[in-house]
């Protein structure tokens, strides 16, 4: 354990600032109508494989914020950053989050409205 300024070279230490994930493709192209009700499901279903439901929630608002604002909520929910874009995270009690690359952002084949 280092000082709260040190930094890892190995990557296991939590991350303190989040970004938004790379460009992605989803397997096939979706709607954005598709793409919210594969965010919504995640979000009803995620709470039954573990960890707090306030936890679930604030990865939820963090996940439809901007980047300042979902900092904030990270940071006050006591929520440790695995990887920089909220995909794996902890929180204080050890428990495993993992965000799916869909409720954090859109596909870049994400067909647009017609």
């Amino acid at each position: 354990m280092g000082c709260s300024g040190s930094t890892s070279a190995n990557g296991d230490e939590p991350i303190k600032k989040i970004t938004k994930p790379k460009p992605w493709k989803h397997s096939e192209p979706v709607t954005g109508e598709q793409l919210k009700q594969m965010r919504e499901e995640f979000w009803d279903t995620a709470p039954h494989y573990g960890g707090r439901k306030e936890i679930w929630d604030a990865l939820r608002a963090a996940a439809d914020a901007d980047l300042s604002l979902a900092q904030t909520i990270v940071d006050s929910a006591g929520i440790i950053v695995q990887k920089a874009d909220l995909t794996i995270c902890y929180d204080e009690r050890g428990a495993k989050y993992e965000l799916p690359k869909y409720v954090l952002s859109e596909p870049t084949n994400l067909v647009r409205g017609s």
